[in-house]
């Protein structure tokens, strides 16, 4: 009976080379971002160090939900990157909770409170338009390769 169910099982579809890449790429990507949540969150003498006490302020002062925003952009897009690299169709939902992660801090900072001089300008939205693209990039790769069966 088992042999059967196995039998008629769709096969899986090969590994295309550019899984892996975009795998390991997105999850270095990604393992930045983790890094730079985790150090700021921990208060590291690194990050501590480079901010002025406007911008600390700023951070301090993010609310519930902006911080629960930012915390699920970025584990869900590490979550993502794994599962992608694990070939599991759960990666679309990942990535799908990382964006709406990015979308509540991006409208945290752009909106509700926007940061101080010193966190605006030209390499402030570039990081963030990097950000968005990424992201959006990494849920339609996900997505294509489920729907050609290389994720299950």
């Amino acid at each position: 009976m088992m042999d059967e169910a196995i039998e008629t099982a769709a096969p899986r579809a090969h590994t295309p080379v550019h899984l892996w890449i975009v795998g390991v790429v997105s999850l270095l990507w990604n393992a930045i971002g983790a890094a730079d949540y985790t150090m700021t969150a921990m208060r590291h003498p690194a990050v501590v160090e480079r901010m002025t006490a406007a911008q600390m302020a700023w951070v301090d002062g993010f609310p519930l939900w902006a911080t629960s925003a930012w915390a699920l952009g970025t584990w869900g897009s590490v979550a993502g990157s794994i599962l992608l690299l694990a070939r599991s169709r759960h990666a679309v939902t990942a990535f799908i909770v990382s964006l709406a992660g990015v979308a509540g801090v991006t409208l945290y900072q752009y909106v509700v409170a926007p940061p101080p001089v010193e966190f605006r300008g030209g390499a402030s939205l570039a990081m963030s338009a990097a950000i968005w693209l990424i992201a959006i990039a990494l849920l339609l790769y996900a997505r294509a390769m489920r729907a050609k069966g290389v994720l299950r």
